[in-house]
């Protein structure tokens, strides 16, 4: 059964080019700054990123030493079990509720168990569905 939690996700806009995820990494590696989950892409010469870390606090400060636009947003996790059909049960859950899915972008934790970020135009009520 999938379960939902609330987070805080850094989002942050740098000029697109070479390196930029080298960067980005090597930076919060370097004050020991865990990135478990990632959606990082190119658009109209930017590069955007979002990140889920083990300290917002202490990537923050780190990543301003970069330049780039850092901002602290809301989303949430969802955990359920790695197999065919778990993603379909939570998708029908929020369109059922009549929630907008902004984007979604997911990782792996383990063999059994897969975690999707979510943002929607409605994320209390889509905790709330989720987690019935």
């Amino acid at each position: 059964m999938a379960k939902a939690t609330k987070m805080k996700q850094l989002s942050l806009e740098m000029p697109d080019k070479p390196g930029q995820l080298a960067e980005v990494a090597t930076t919060l590696a370097g004050v020991k700054v865990n990135i478990s989950a990632i959606c990082a892409y190119g658009m109209e010469g930017k590069a955007y990123f979002m990140l889920i870390t083990d300290s917002n606090a202490k990537a923050k400060k780190a990543l301003a030493k970069l330049g780039c636009e850092i901002k602290e947003e809301d989303v949430f996790a969802v955990e359920m079990p790695d197999k065919v059909g778990e993603m379909q049960k939570t998708a029908r859950k929020i369109a059922d509720a009549g929630i907008n899915v902004n984007y979604i972008y997911g990782t792996i934790s383990s063999g059994k168990t897969s975690v999707c970020v979510f943002s929607t135009d409605d994320d209390k009520k889509a905790l709330r569905v989720i987690n019935k």
